[in-house]
């Protein structure tokens, strides 16, 4: 896909993958699901869900590096600068050959525009929160947590991938 497919995809994921309600129980299930199937691929990563700066589900998997929870942290803060993916601001970031600094002078140590960061979007309300994995590849982050929000969201995943999913 072109960045610009990637992009409409993503808006498209945001559009589509939004709750109804979303509370700390809804937290618990989205983070283990997404425990579940990292552990499934045998990678490793840290998973971040936090509802109005609040966490609610936190964890750094056997493996991950001491950074990664920075990672999340600075992956969250575009989020919630942005209530976009981190992976759709670094994209258009990408796209129009800027950096966030050179954009809003925003300081790289506490942002960056890479993807694993999908905003928490509450259907007639808007972001709420936020939902960070870290410790794969930035698109492989992202489509973790859309791949999870589309089962447990009952959407059809296979018309959200960025990528056409794995036989």
């Amino acid at each position: 896909m072109t960045i610009e497919q990637d992009l409409e995809r993503i808006l498209t994921q945001e559009e589509q993958l939004q709750f109804a309600r979303f509370d700390a129980t809804t937290a618990w299930t989205l983070g283990t699901r997404l425990r579940g199937l990292a552990a499934d691929r045998k990678t490793a990563v840290t998973i971040d869900i936090q509802l109005h700066g609040r966490p609610l589900f936190f964890y750094s998997m056997p493996g991950t590096g001491p950074d990664t929870v920075d990672w999340v942290r600075r992956k969250r803060n575009v989020v919630l600068y942005y209530h976009r993916s981190s992976y759709a601001i670094g994209l258009q970031l990408e796209l129009h050959q800027t950096t966030l600094t050179e954009q809003l002078g925003l300081d790289l140590r506490d942002y960056t525009a890479h993807g694993g960061s999908f905003p928490l979007l509450l259907r007639g309300t808007g972001c709420i929160g936020t939902i960070t994995v870290s410790g794969l590849p930035q698109r492989a982050d992202h489509e973790l947590i859309v791949e999870v929000l589309a089962e447990l969201l009952e959407r059809p995943y296979d018309q959200l991938a960025l990528d056409p999913p794995q036989p």
